[in-house]
């Protein structure tokens, strides 16, 4: 291919052409669009939000109803239905958008050809992160924003700073899954590997992580610190118990570590919750970012 075509492919699709030497954050702000662009109109955006925003809907509607839909009494119900639906349908979401994000353009020759635009390999990662982390943002706001409305219009008992506390910490999730699943796209050189892979490691966080949790406090006879320490390790239980804790919700439905947590650190959980959930964010992204520049774009 030759530099005049390599410059008209940059022009056509958003990148800056040869010649120029746009800073780090123009490049990255470039490519983000782009892939912001591209993920909108892809079949997985509209399918994960057509069937978050159902589901989402309906466990609201059959939340309320059982407690009547009389006043904010039946948010409470909804709101831990919602967080159970976030559970299983956001990790899944981030992980396989995120698996895809590099080993597909690898597997089809695009990478090679980006890298040979003037952009680095850090620019394309976070181009690509955050690109798709805006496509997750407006899934995640189009799906609660419908249960919300839907339920507001009908008279039932809604609650917007709970509505929006869940959202951002729904965001916060999507963000560290990710995150995760970019690392898997990085090692991964096929796309079906590395979505099979960030299937997998969904598997392991929603069902194992939970049943591995439980085996070790009976074998081990855990006790009650070194429980809730597991838990931190996990973002989905991390995200659970932030949730619960942010909602005004007693954390003594997760058992004894709940009640610990709630009896020793207090308002101090907000803090703990969050540094895990950043570190889970940053960690992932940091070791894709070093896998990415020591290995081949082919």
């Amino acid at each position: 291919m030759t530099s005049a075509a390599l410059r008209l492919g940059a022009a056509s699709d958003g990148l800056p052409a040869e010649g120029r030497a746009p800073g780090m954050m123009t490049n990255i702000v470039t490519i983000a669009g782009r892939e912001l662009r591209e993920s909108v109109r892809a079949r997985w955006f509209v399918l994960y939000t057509v069937a978050f925003a159902v589901l989402g809907l309906a466990i609201s509607m059959v939340s309320a109803a059982a407690t009547g839909g009389s006043g904010l009494a039946s948010f409470g119900r909804t709101t831990a239905g919602l967080i159970n639906l976030v559970l299983l349908v956001v990790p899944l979401m981030a992980l396989t958008a995120g698996a895809g994000a590099i080993a597909s353009d690898r597997e089809r020759g695009m990478l090679q050809y980006l890298l040979a635009q003037p952009v680095s390999r850090l620019e394309v990662l976070l181009g690509k992160y955050f690109g798709l982390a805006g496509a997750l943002l407006a899934c995640i706001c189009l799906g609660l924003g419908t249960c919300a409305a839907v339920l507001a219009l009908k008279g039932m008992g809604t609650k917007p700073s709970g509505v929006l506390w869940l959202a951002g910490l729904s965001f916060l999730l999507a963000l560290s899954m990710l995150s995760l699943g970019i690392l898997i796209s990085t090692l991964a050189r096929r796309a079906s590997v590395a979505v099979g892979t960030s299937v997998f490691a969904w598997l392991t966080l929603v069902f194992v992580t939970d049943l591995g949790l439980m085996a070790g406090a009976i074998a081990l006879r855990l006790r009650i610190e070194q429980l809730f320490a597991l838990s931190l390790a996990n973002p989905l239980q991390v995200f659970k118990m932030w949730s619960l804790h942010a909602a005004d919700a007693s954390l003594d439905v997760l058992g004894p570590a709940g009640l610990y947590a709630t009896e020793e650190f207090g308002n101090r959980l907000h803090w703990i919750f969050g540094v895990c959930m950043m570190a889970w964010i940053v960690v992932p992204l940091a070791i894709g970012a070093v896998v990415m520049s020591r290995r081949s774009p082919v």
